[in-house]
């Protein structure tokens, strides 16, 4: 796909009226090629018809870490309750394909795909998360983590947060952010909120012209108001603030 243009998706979460949403501007804009680096269908929304869309589509998937605990043991999964919806919404066809989906993969040859760094799918490859809050990595510390990857273009995702980082060494690190969640609170490995500041639905365009890069990030309108009356009636008003405002430090009942 040389000089062709890729269209990015991450972190979809169930949210299948921002997925929509966001494949009916892809196609607006006449774009062939479309990747999607994982969490896709983990949350109150809607996982199933998620998943048929991604599925129909065959769009190239890497696995999310919220795809990989669905197949994990249940454990104190009776505290998780959008888990159990997210497990329960979804056929066994579905399940069968999100667990066959690769950690990492590569795509046209200059991409390498991956939900949080290359070897970690829970892990942020662009922010760094203490005690003292979160820290934006420097080229430098997104190159060292990158160090084995050959391919010019690193894809990842996890953090929701859209950000290019241009390498040292002349290589390039996208997030596209969140297609469905474009803010979240999270105590793993310290308390830190992720938050966009608004909700609409994002994704990034990526292109390679002779050796430049070139990026830029969209964002989406969509019915986030039915996504989080959606949330709110299956028990996440969290989620349902999370979807209105693009905020997470907001109080909810």
């Amino acid at each position: 796909m040389c000089d062709s243009t890729l269209a990015v998706i991450s972190d979809i979460h169930g949210n299948r009226w921002a997925l929509e949403a966001i494949l009916q501007d892809i196609e607006c804009r006449k774009i062939r090629h479309v990747v999607n680096l994982g969490d896709c269908v983990y949350g109150p929304l809607d996982p199933s018809g998620t998943a048929t869309i991604l599925m129909d589509l065959d769009i190239l998937t890497v696995r999310g870490n919220e795809d990989r605990i669905l197949f994990e043991p249940f454990g104190d999964s009776e505290r998780s309750p959008s888990l159990n919806y997210t497990r329960e919404s979804l056929r066994p066809e579905q399940l069968q394909w999100l667990k066959l989906l690769e950690k990492t993969t590569t795509a046209y040859e200059n991409f390498l795909l991956c939900h949080g760094t290359p070897e970690r799918d829970d892990a942020y490859l662009l922010q760094e998360v203490s005690e003292q809050g979160i820290t934006v990595r420097t080229a430098g510390e997104v190159e060292e983590r990158v160090r084995e990857v050959t391919q010019p273009a690193v894809l990842c995702g996890h953090d929701h947060i859209p950000r290019t980082v241009n390498l040292l060494d002349g290589r390039i690190v996208v997030n596209p952010g969140s297609v469905g969640l474009p803010a979240y609170r999270d105590d793993r490995p310290y308390f830190h909120v992720m938050e966009t500041g608004t909700p609409h639905a994002r994704y990034s365009l990526v292109k390679r012209v002779e050796a430049a890069w070139r990026v830029e990030n969209i964002a989406v309108s969509y019915a986030w108001e039915t996504a989080a009356e959606v949330a709110r009636e299956n028990g996440r008003p969290d989620w349902a603030d999370w979807l209105k405002t693009g905020r997470a430090m907001l109080p909810h009942p």
